[in-house]
């Protein structure tokens, strides 16, 4: 039978307060630790200037290859590349000259 003045526990006053705390903890934890948290970033933005700095290199690869084609190409064909080249696939020179290979 209930009353009007019935016992009240200690016990109840510190479940709502303990299953927050376990809650944020648990949140928290993961907000720093997980997958996507604050140090993942910090690795993911370590990959990404990584990155970043050899994309830069192979753009300037891209770019000097570029630039040899072009002079290799039918319309603007440059004698001096022409002959650079096919001096160097066929290890040709003449006794008279000095070799010097950049790469």
């Amino acid at each position: 039978m209930w009353t009007k003045y019935h016992k009240k526990r200690r016990l109840g006053r510190f479940v709502l307060p303990a299953m927050t705390v376990a809650f944020l903890s648990y949140f928290g934890y993961h907000c720093v630790h997980g997958d996507y948290g604050l140090r993942a970033t910090e690795v993911f933005e370590q990959q990404r200037i990584a990155r970043q700095q050899e994309l830069a290199v192979l753009v300037a690869k891209r770019e000097h290859f570029e630039k040899e084609v072009a002079l290799l190409s039918d319309g603007s064909l440059d004698k001096d590349m022409l002959d650079e080249k096919a001096r160097y696939q066929l290890n040709y020179s003449r006794p008279d000259e000095i070799v010097v290979f950049n790469k």
